[in-house]
């Protein structure tokens, strides 16, 4: 996401995070309102509509109309409509974390359940324990399921050898990396899934 759609969009959130605001959108959605008549309709002071429709017009959410002596507001919904199709779209709103380490957790649940150096395949590798948290015991299932190569097939004896390089309790592993089909079985042959 650009700096300035970024930018866009916080105002945006800080803009709506008010509950007056929120109420004051949903107003207009259905009519045009003087600010006599939505400081009557939320019970608020005039001068404090006044703030608010100002925070809602920098981010052009709100138009205004001339009306006699009164200016009449409403909600702009083609505005409305432009910045969800600019920057609310699935793709935008992922792209938020393009500078966040997304592994930085999952590094550290393997860092604490790991002796020795998960990322050096030379060092020596033992788990501490298997993990009750259903979370953490995938991010150490899937890395586990690493150790297999994708496409070969393993018979139960070869994939008890490789477990137990991590941990004594291979069976368990074992169940649980078909359980979270991680691996599959057939015929007491084992194989890594292709992705997960």
């Amino acid at each position: 996401m650009q700096p300035e759609q970024f930018n866009i969009l916080l105002r945006f959130f800080k803009a709506l995070a008010d509950d007056s605001r929120l109420k004051i959108v949903g107003i207009l959605a259905n009519q045009e309102c003087s600010v006599e008549e939505l400081a009557v309709l939320l019970q608020l002071k005039e001068p404090t509509v006044s703030h608010h429709l100002a925070k809602l017009k920098e981010l052009n959410l709100v138009t205004m109309r001339p009306k006699g002596n009164s200016r009449l507001y409403q909600l702009d919904s083609e505005a409305l409509q432009s910045i969800s199709k600019e920057i609310f779209t699935p793709e935008k709103i992922a792209s938020l974390i393009e500078d966040v380490d997304t592994e930085a957790w999952e590094s550290k649940v393997l860092k604490n359940y790991f002796e020795g150096d998960v990322s050096d395949k030379d060092s020596v590798q033992r788990l501490k324990e298997i993990p009750a948290s259903r979370k953490k015991r995938l991010v150490i299932l899937k890395w586990l399921a690493n150790q297999f190569e994708v496409g070969i097939n393993y018979p139960e004896r070869l994939v008890n050898d490789i477990l137990k390089r991590y941990h004594p309790d291979c069976a368990t592993l074992r169940r649980e990396l078909i359980g979270y089909q991680l691996m599959q079985r057939e015929n007491g042959v084992y194989c890594r899934a292709i992705s997960f």
